[in-house]
């Protein structure tokens, strides 16, 4: 597969006259800026050096972790794992044995069977030779992968690539746009939200979800001292309520503190979504072997109920190749931008690409979390509440929050706001729509 393959057009339904009206203010586009984003500062720099080194740190630790270094072609993955589509299994186990793999089945989920390796082996080279046609005269091809972990490599995949800052507190949400997105639920799969975000940021988030122990995010690696993402799904929660403050959202846990995830974490916090939900963020995602679309997430996302609109970040590696979910048709894929000297330029972080839908500005002020964040060689970073950001997480979140919004200022669906936004013209070349 191309790392910058088409998509098929999406059909878009006629909209009336008075739709079209009240639109106008919701979904402008902007030409795009002449401006190049200005060079950060030093310190800037040296924090987000210090903070993919803290991450890296941690991710080299992780035993649950494993990565595919070849250049161009890196992915992350679950050692010792093969995804197996459930149809193909019996064929792969015998094959795999035949040749002195011993694995057995270890579940199933999202239409696919996990098998384990009962030793290390190079699954990646497994999956190379099982995907040879050669390998199955007069059969199909199985469809197996390995087990990808939700980060993407060589940068933190659908999460920011330098640290939050420390921000002042929002202002209080505007009384003229208190009901916009309201009626309108959205899910943020995640890290989860932070125990006190409600009392913490009453203005903000209180009220607008139902607390439930299992969607806490745990933040802290230990006393007050914050994860590399803790904190991560609160912060984006806030940029989808400052777009649509009428809005609630249902968080669920798709990644821990540090940020990390996998396909089978992603797959069950889609399924413990509330009914209510018409709209998923999934400020997150993957690179993969091959550059192929993730069975699971194919068939979680695909199986969704009709109507539903999922909104996913492209990715912070600054190149074409492509991330999932937010590749996958009928996936809102949304990159990002940044404010120029001259107006809005493309994010140099964000991923691009034919397969990108939209795009927003990825730099943030937003609600946050209390807690240390501490990168090797630089000062301490206290937060009491409130961050300024960057990546395509946030310019996802905002996107999730214009679609709340559009829905209650028209009566469209989930659906048929996205179609109006994906109608507008292009931004600029593997950006897609801009949406203010």
């Amino acid at each position: 597969m191309s790392p910058d393959r088409p998509v098929a057009p999406r059909p878009i339904n006629r909209l009336s006259r008075r739709h079209l009206m009240a639109l106008a203010g919701l979904a402008a586009a902007t030409p795009l800026g002449v401006g190049l984003r200005p060079a950060p500062a030093a310190a800037e720099s040296d924090d987000d050096a210090a903070y993919q080194r803290a991450f890296q740190q941690l991710l080299a630790t992780d035993p649950g972790v494993l990565p595919h270094g070849e250049p161009g072609r890196e992915f992350l993955y679950r050692p010792r794992q093969l995804l197996v589509a459930d149809p193909d299994t019996q064929r792969v186990i015998t094959a795999l044995r035949k040749v002195g793999h011993q694995v057995t089945p270890g579940g199933r989920f999202a239409g696919v069977t996990r098998l384990h390796f009962d030793r290390e082996a190079d699954v990646p080279s497994v999956v190379t030779k099982l995907r040879d046609p050669q390998q199955w005269p007069g059969q199909p091809v199985p469809r197996v992968q390995p087990h990808h972990v939700l980060l993407g490599y060589g940068n933190i995949m659908g999460n920011p690539g330098g640290p939050p800052q420390v921000a002042a507190a929002l202002p209080a949400p505007d009384p003229a746009h208190a009901g916009d997105g309201a009626g309108v639920t959205v899910g943020i799969c995640d890290t989860g939200v932070w125990r006190l975000a409600g009392t913490r940021h009453p203005q903000w988030l209180g009220g607008s979800y139902l607390p439930q122990v299992d969607d806490e995010d745990p933040l802290y690696l230990h006393t007050d001292v914050l994860g590399p993402q803790g904190g991560h799904g609160t912060f984006v929660a806030g940029v989808v309520r400052q777009a649509a403050p009428g809005v609630r959202f249902d968080p669920e846990p798709a990644l821990n503190p540090i940020g990390v995830g996998d396909e089978e974490m992603l797959a069950a916090a889609l399924a413990a979504l509330s009914p209510q939900v018409s709209i998923i963020n999934l400020s997150l995602g993957c690179l993969t072997q091959d550059d192929l679309p993730p069975l699971p997430l194919t068939n979680v996302l695909a199986a969704r109920p009709a109507g539903v609109v999922v909104v996913a970040a492209t990715g912070n590696t600054g190149t074409n190749r492509p991330a999932w979910p937010a590749a996958l048709p009928g996936v809102l894929g949304v990159a990002a931008v940044s404010r120029g000297t001259t107006g809005l330029v493309p994010a140099p972080y964000s991923g691009f690409g034919s397969w990108v839908d939209a795009c927003a500005d990825g730099e943030r002020t937003s609600t946050y979390v209390d807690g240390r964040l501490l990168l090797p060689g630089r000062p301490a970073k206290q937060f009491l509440g409130y961050a300024a950001w960057a990546g395509t997480s946030f310019a996802a979140a905002h996107v999730s929050g214009r679609l709340a919004a559009v829905m209650t200022a028209t009566g469209l669906d989930a659906e048929q706001a996205r179609q109006f936004l994906l109608s507008q013209p292009a931004w600029h070349p593997g950006y897609g729509v801009l949406v203010d």
